[in-house]
Order: C-alpha cells, then structure tokens, then sequence
C-alpha cells in the first residue's frame, strides 16, 4: 500500500473500490455512507462515460477511412432504432408485441449503445412520464436546465440506481435482469468486434485503407458519443424547442429536425399526449422512420400488434391545427 493511499480513511477506500466494480456489476452494493438519491455527480462511477469521449481524440491518429465512416453511420442508425423502437416503445411504453428471442436480441443491440441495460432506462422512461417537468423529473430542463438535462443527470448517483418496482412486468425474464446488471458486456463486445471487422478487411482488402483501431474509434467510440447525444437531445431540446399540438401537463414538443436525427422520436408532444402508441409521428406528413421499421418487421412476423394511435386522438390533433391550439 502506497503512503498516499494510507492517508485515505476507510470508508473513502471502499467506496471508490465499490463504484470502480459498478463499472461492470452496475447493481453492486454501495457502502452505506453513499446516498443513491443524491443529485451530486459521482465522478468516479462516470469514468466510463467520460473515457469513451475521449477515445474519440483518436481519430487523429488512426486517420479516416470511407468504409469506417460507413459503419459509423450504420452502428449509429442500427443502434438508434434499437432505442427508440425497443427500449423506448417497447421495453418503456409496450406499444407493441415480440417474441423472447426476438426481445433480447433487440435489447443487447440497445444495450451495445452504452446507455445502461433495458430496464434501467425502462424503468427512468415511465418515471419521467409519471412526473414529466416536475422537479421529481430527473431531466427536465425546465426544471433544472438545459445542461442537467442532457447529460448531467446520466452521470449523478441517482440516476444509476433500477427501480424494479416500476418494471415488474420485465424483472420476470432472467436474461434481461443479466443483461440490465452487467450492462457493460454488450458495448464491450460491440468494440471488440469492430476492431476484428476492421483488421479482417486490412488482411484481406487493404485497399479499402482501414484497420482494427480505426474501425474501433470511428466504428464504436465516434458513433457511441453521437449517438449519446443524438438520445439526449430528447431529454434537453424537446422540451424546449418546437410545436405543442397537444396541451399537455408537461412541456413537451413537437420537433421536425430531432425526430430526423432519432428516427421519429422528436414528435415527442404527440408522444407525450398518448404514450403507448407504437407511432409517434401520428400524421403522413411527420416522418416517423422507426415506426416505418416496426412496420417493416411486423411483416415479416417479427413484431406484431403495433397500438395504434386512437381516432379520437387524431381528430384532437386536427382541430388543433386548424386553428384551436393555442399551446405554441
């Protein structure tokens, strides 16, 4: 033991070794001097999150090739329909049916996003909507922020914390429950399979100008931070910016570019008017990519009985844009 580390109490000791396990065990036990409601941000437990933005820095070293922007940008939208549609719609809302298999595959892929494990998110997305703007809303920037609400309340101590007792529904299912605690083994095994993709195509088509390291920075760590924030801007801008067709309790918008950028989750004031329905863009005209993708599973029988958004609801939204809203 080193002199410094024996100027450290105890208790110190422990909790820094507790939150380094929490890396990987995100469901071990804290000591008892640690308040799991604290809005204080955990430094320490956040490191992971802060590394990954970092290893972007990367691409200054490993250079750039078309081929790794390419699987950027495909692990970028694979990964947000895997959020949107599964952990969001599905695991948080049930707004549609799937079979076992079927559920942890789109979970993993979900998981591999670094945006903790299904149930966790689950069970944070319908406290939101239970309290949406209020100050119990952990991500409301109207209540604390537009900084807080992006990305602030991902690394506090009470946002590690899964509430079971919201999502009993999905607590049943063992995989899930794995998946949700050691929730660092899906990203893991994305990274390391972008770095074999990248150094089989250096092997065996070296003209194409990537390795494994370039395919790990651009493939995992550059799609992982922007896709991070592409997610959060749902949290910090769409609550802010946009259209309210429906007057809602909370702030909630409607927002053309978010919804592009998120594969329809910027209508996010429809959403919020009736959360259960598999679309969120409820007219034509709002373009809704995921729930087009849900469509194109149901088809094929992956996914079936996508809700749909009731008429009444509809005609709701059609008075208002003719002209009774007044919620803007």
């Amino acid at each position: 033991m080193s002199s410094n580390q024996g100027h450290i109490p105890k208790p110190q000791r422990d909790t820094l070794w507790q939150n380094i396990i929490r890396w990987v065990d995100s469901e071990a036990p804290v000591g008892p001097e640690v308040d799991e409601n604290s809005r204080h941000i955990n430094w320490i437990r956040c490191l992971p999150f802060f590394f990954v933005h970092a290893m972007c820095l990367g691409v200054i070293w490993v250079g750039i090739s078309p081929v790794a922007v390419g699987v950027c940008l495909f692990l970028f939208w694979a990964r947000m329909f895997a959020i949107t549609a599964f952990y969001h719609r599905y695991f948080s809302h049930r707004s549609f049916k799937v079979n076992r298999f079927w559920q942890f595959f789109f979970a993993f892929l979900g998981n591999s996003s670094a945006q903790r494990g299904p149930l966790w998110w689950a069970a944070h997305h319908r406290k939101h909507h239970k309290h949406s703007d209020e100050d119990d809303d952990l991500h409301s920037p109207v209540q604390h922020g537009f900084w807080w609400s992006h990305m602030g309340w991902f690394i506090c101590e009470a946002a590690f914390k899964t509430d079971y007792s919201v999502i009993k529904d999905w607590a049943k299912f063992p995989e899930l429950r794995f998946l949700n605690r050691f929730d660092i083994i899906a990203p893991a095994v994305l990274a390391l399979f972008t770095f074999i993709l990248g150094e089989v195509l250096n092997a065996y088509w070296p003209a194409l100008g990537t390795s494994g390291l370039q395919m790990l920075i651009w493939g995992f760590f550059v799609s992982t931070v922007i896709l991070f924030h592409a997610t959060f801007t749902i949290n910090s801008l769409g609550h802010i910016f946009g259209k309210r067709r429906f007057p809602t309790k909370d702030h909630s918008r409607n927002n053309p570019w978010l919804a592009f950028i998120t594969l329809g989750e910027g209508w996010h004031n429809n959403h919020h008017r009736f959360a259960t329905s598999a679309r969120q863009g409820f007219y034509w005209w709002e373009i809704d990519i995921s729930y087009y993708m849900l469509k194109l599973l149901s088809l094929i029988g992956i996914v079936h009985d996508l809700n749909p958004v009731p008429s009444r609801i509809l005609e709701e939204g059609r008075d208002h844009d003719r002209g009774i809203n007044t919620a803007d």
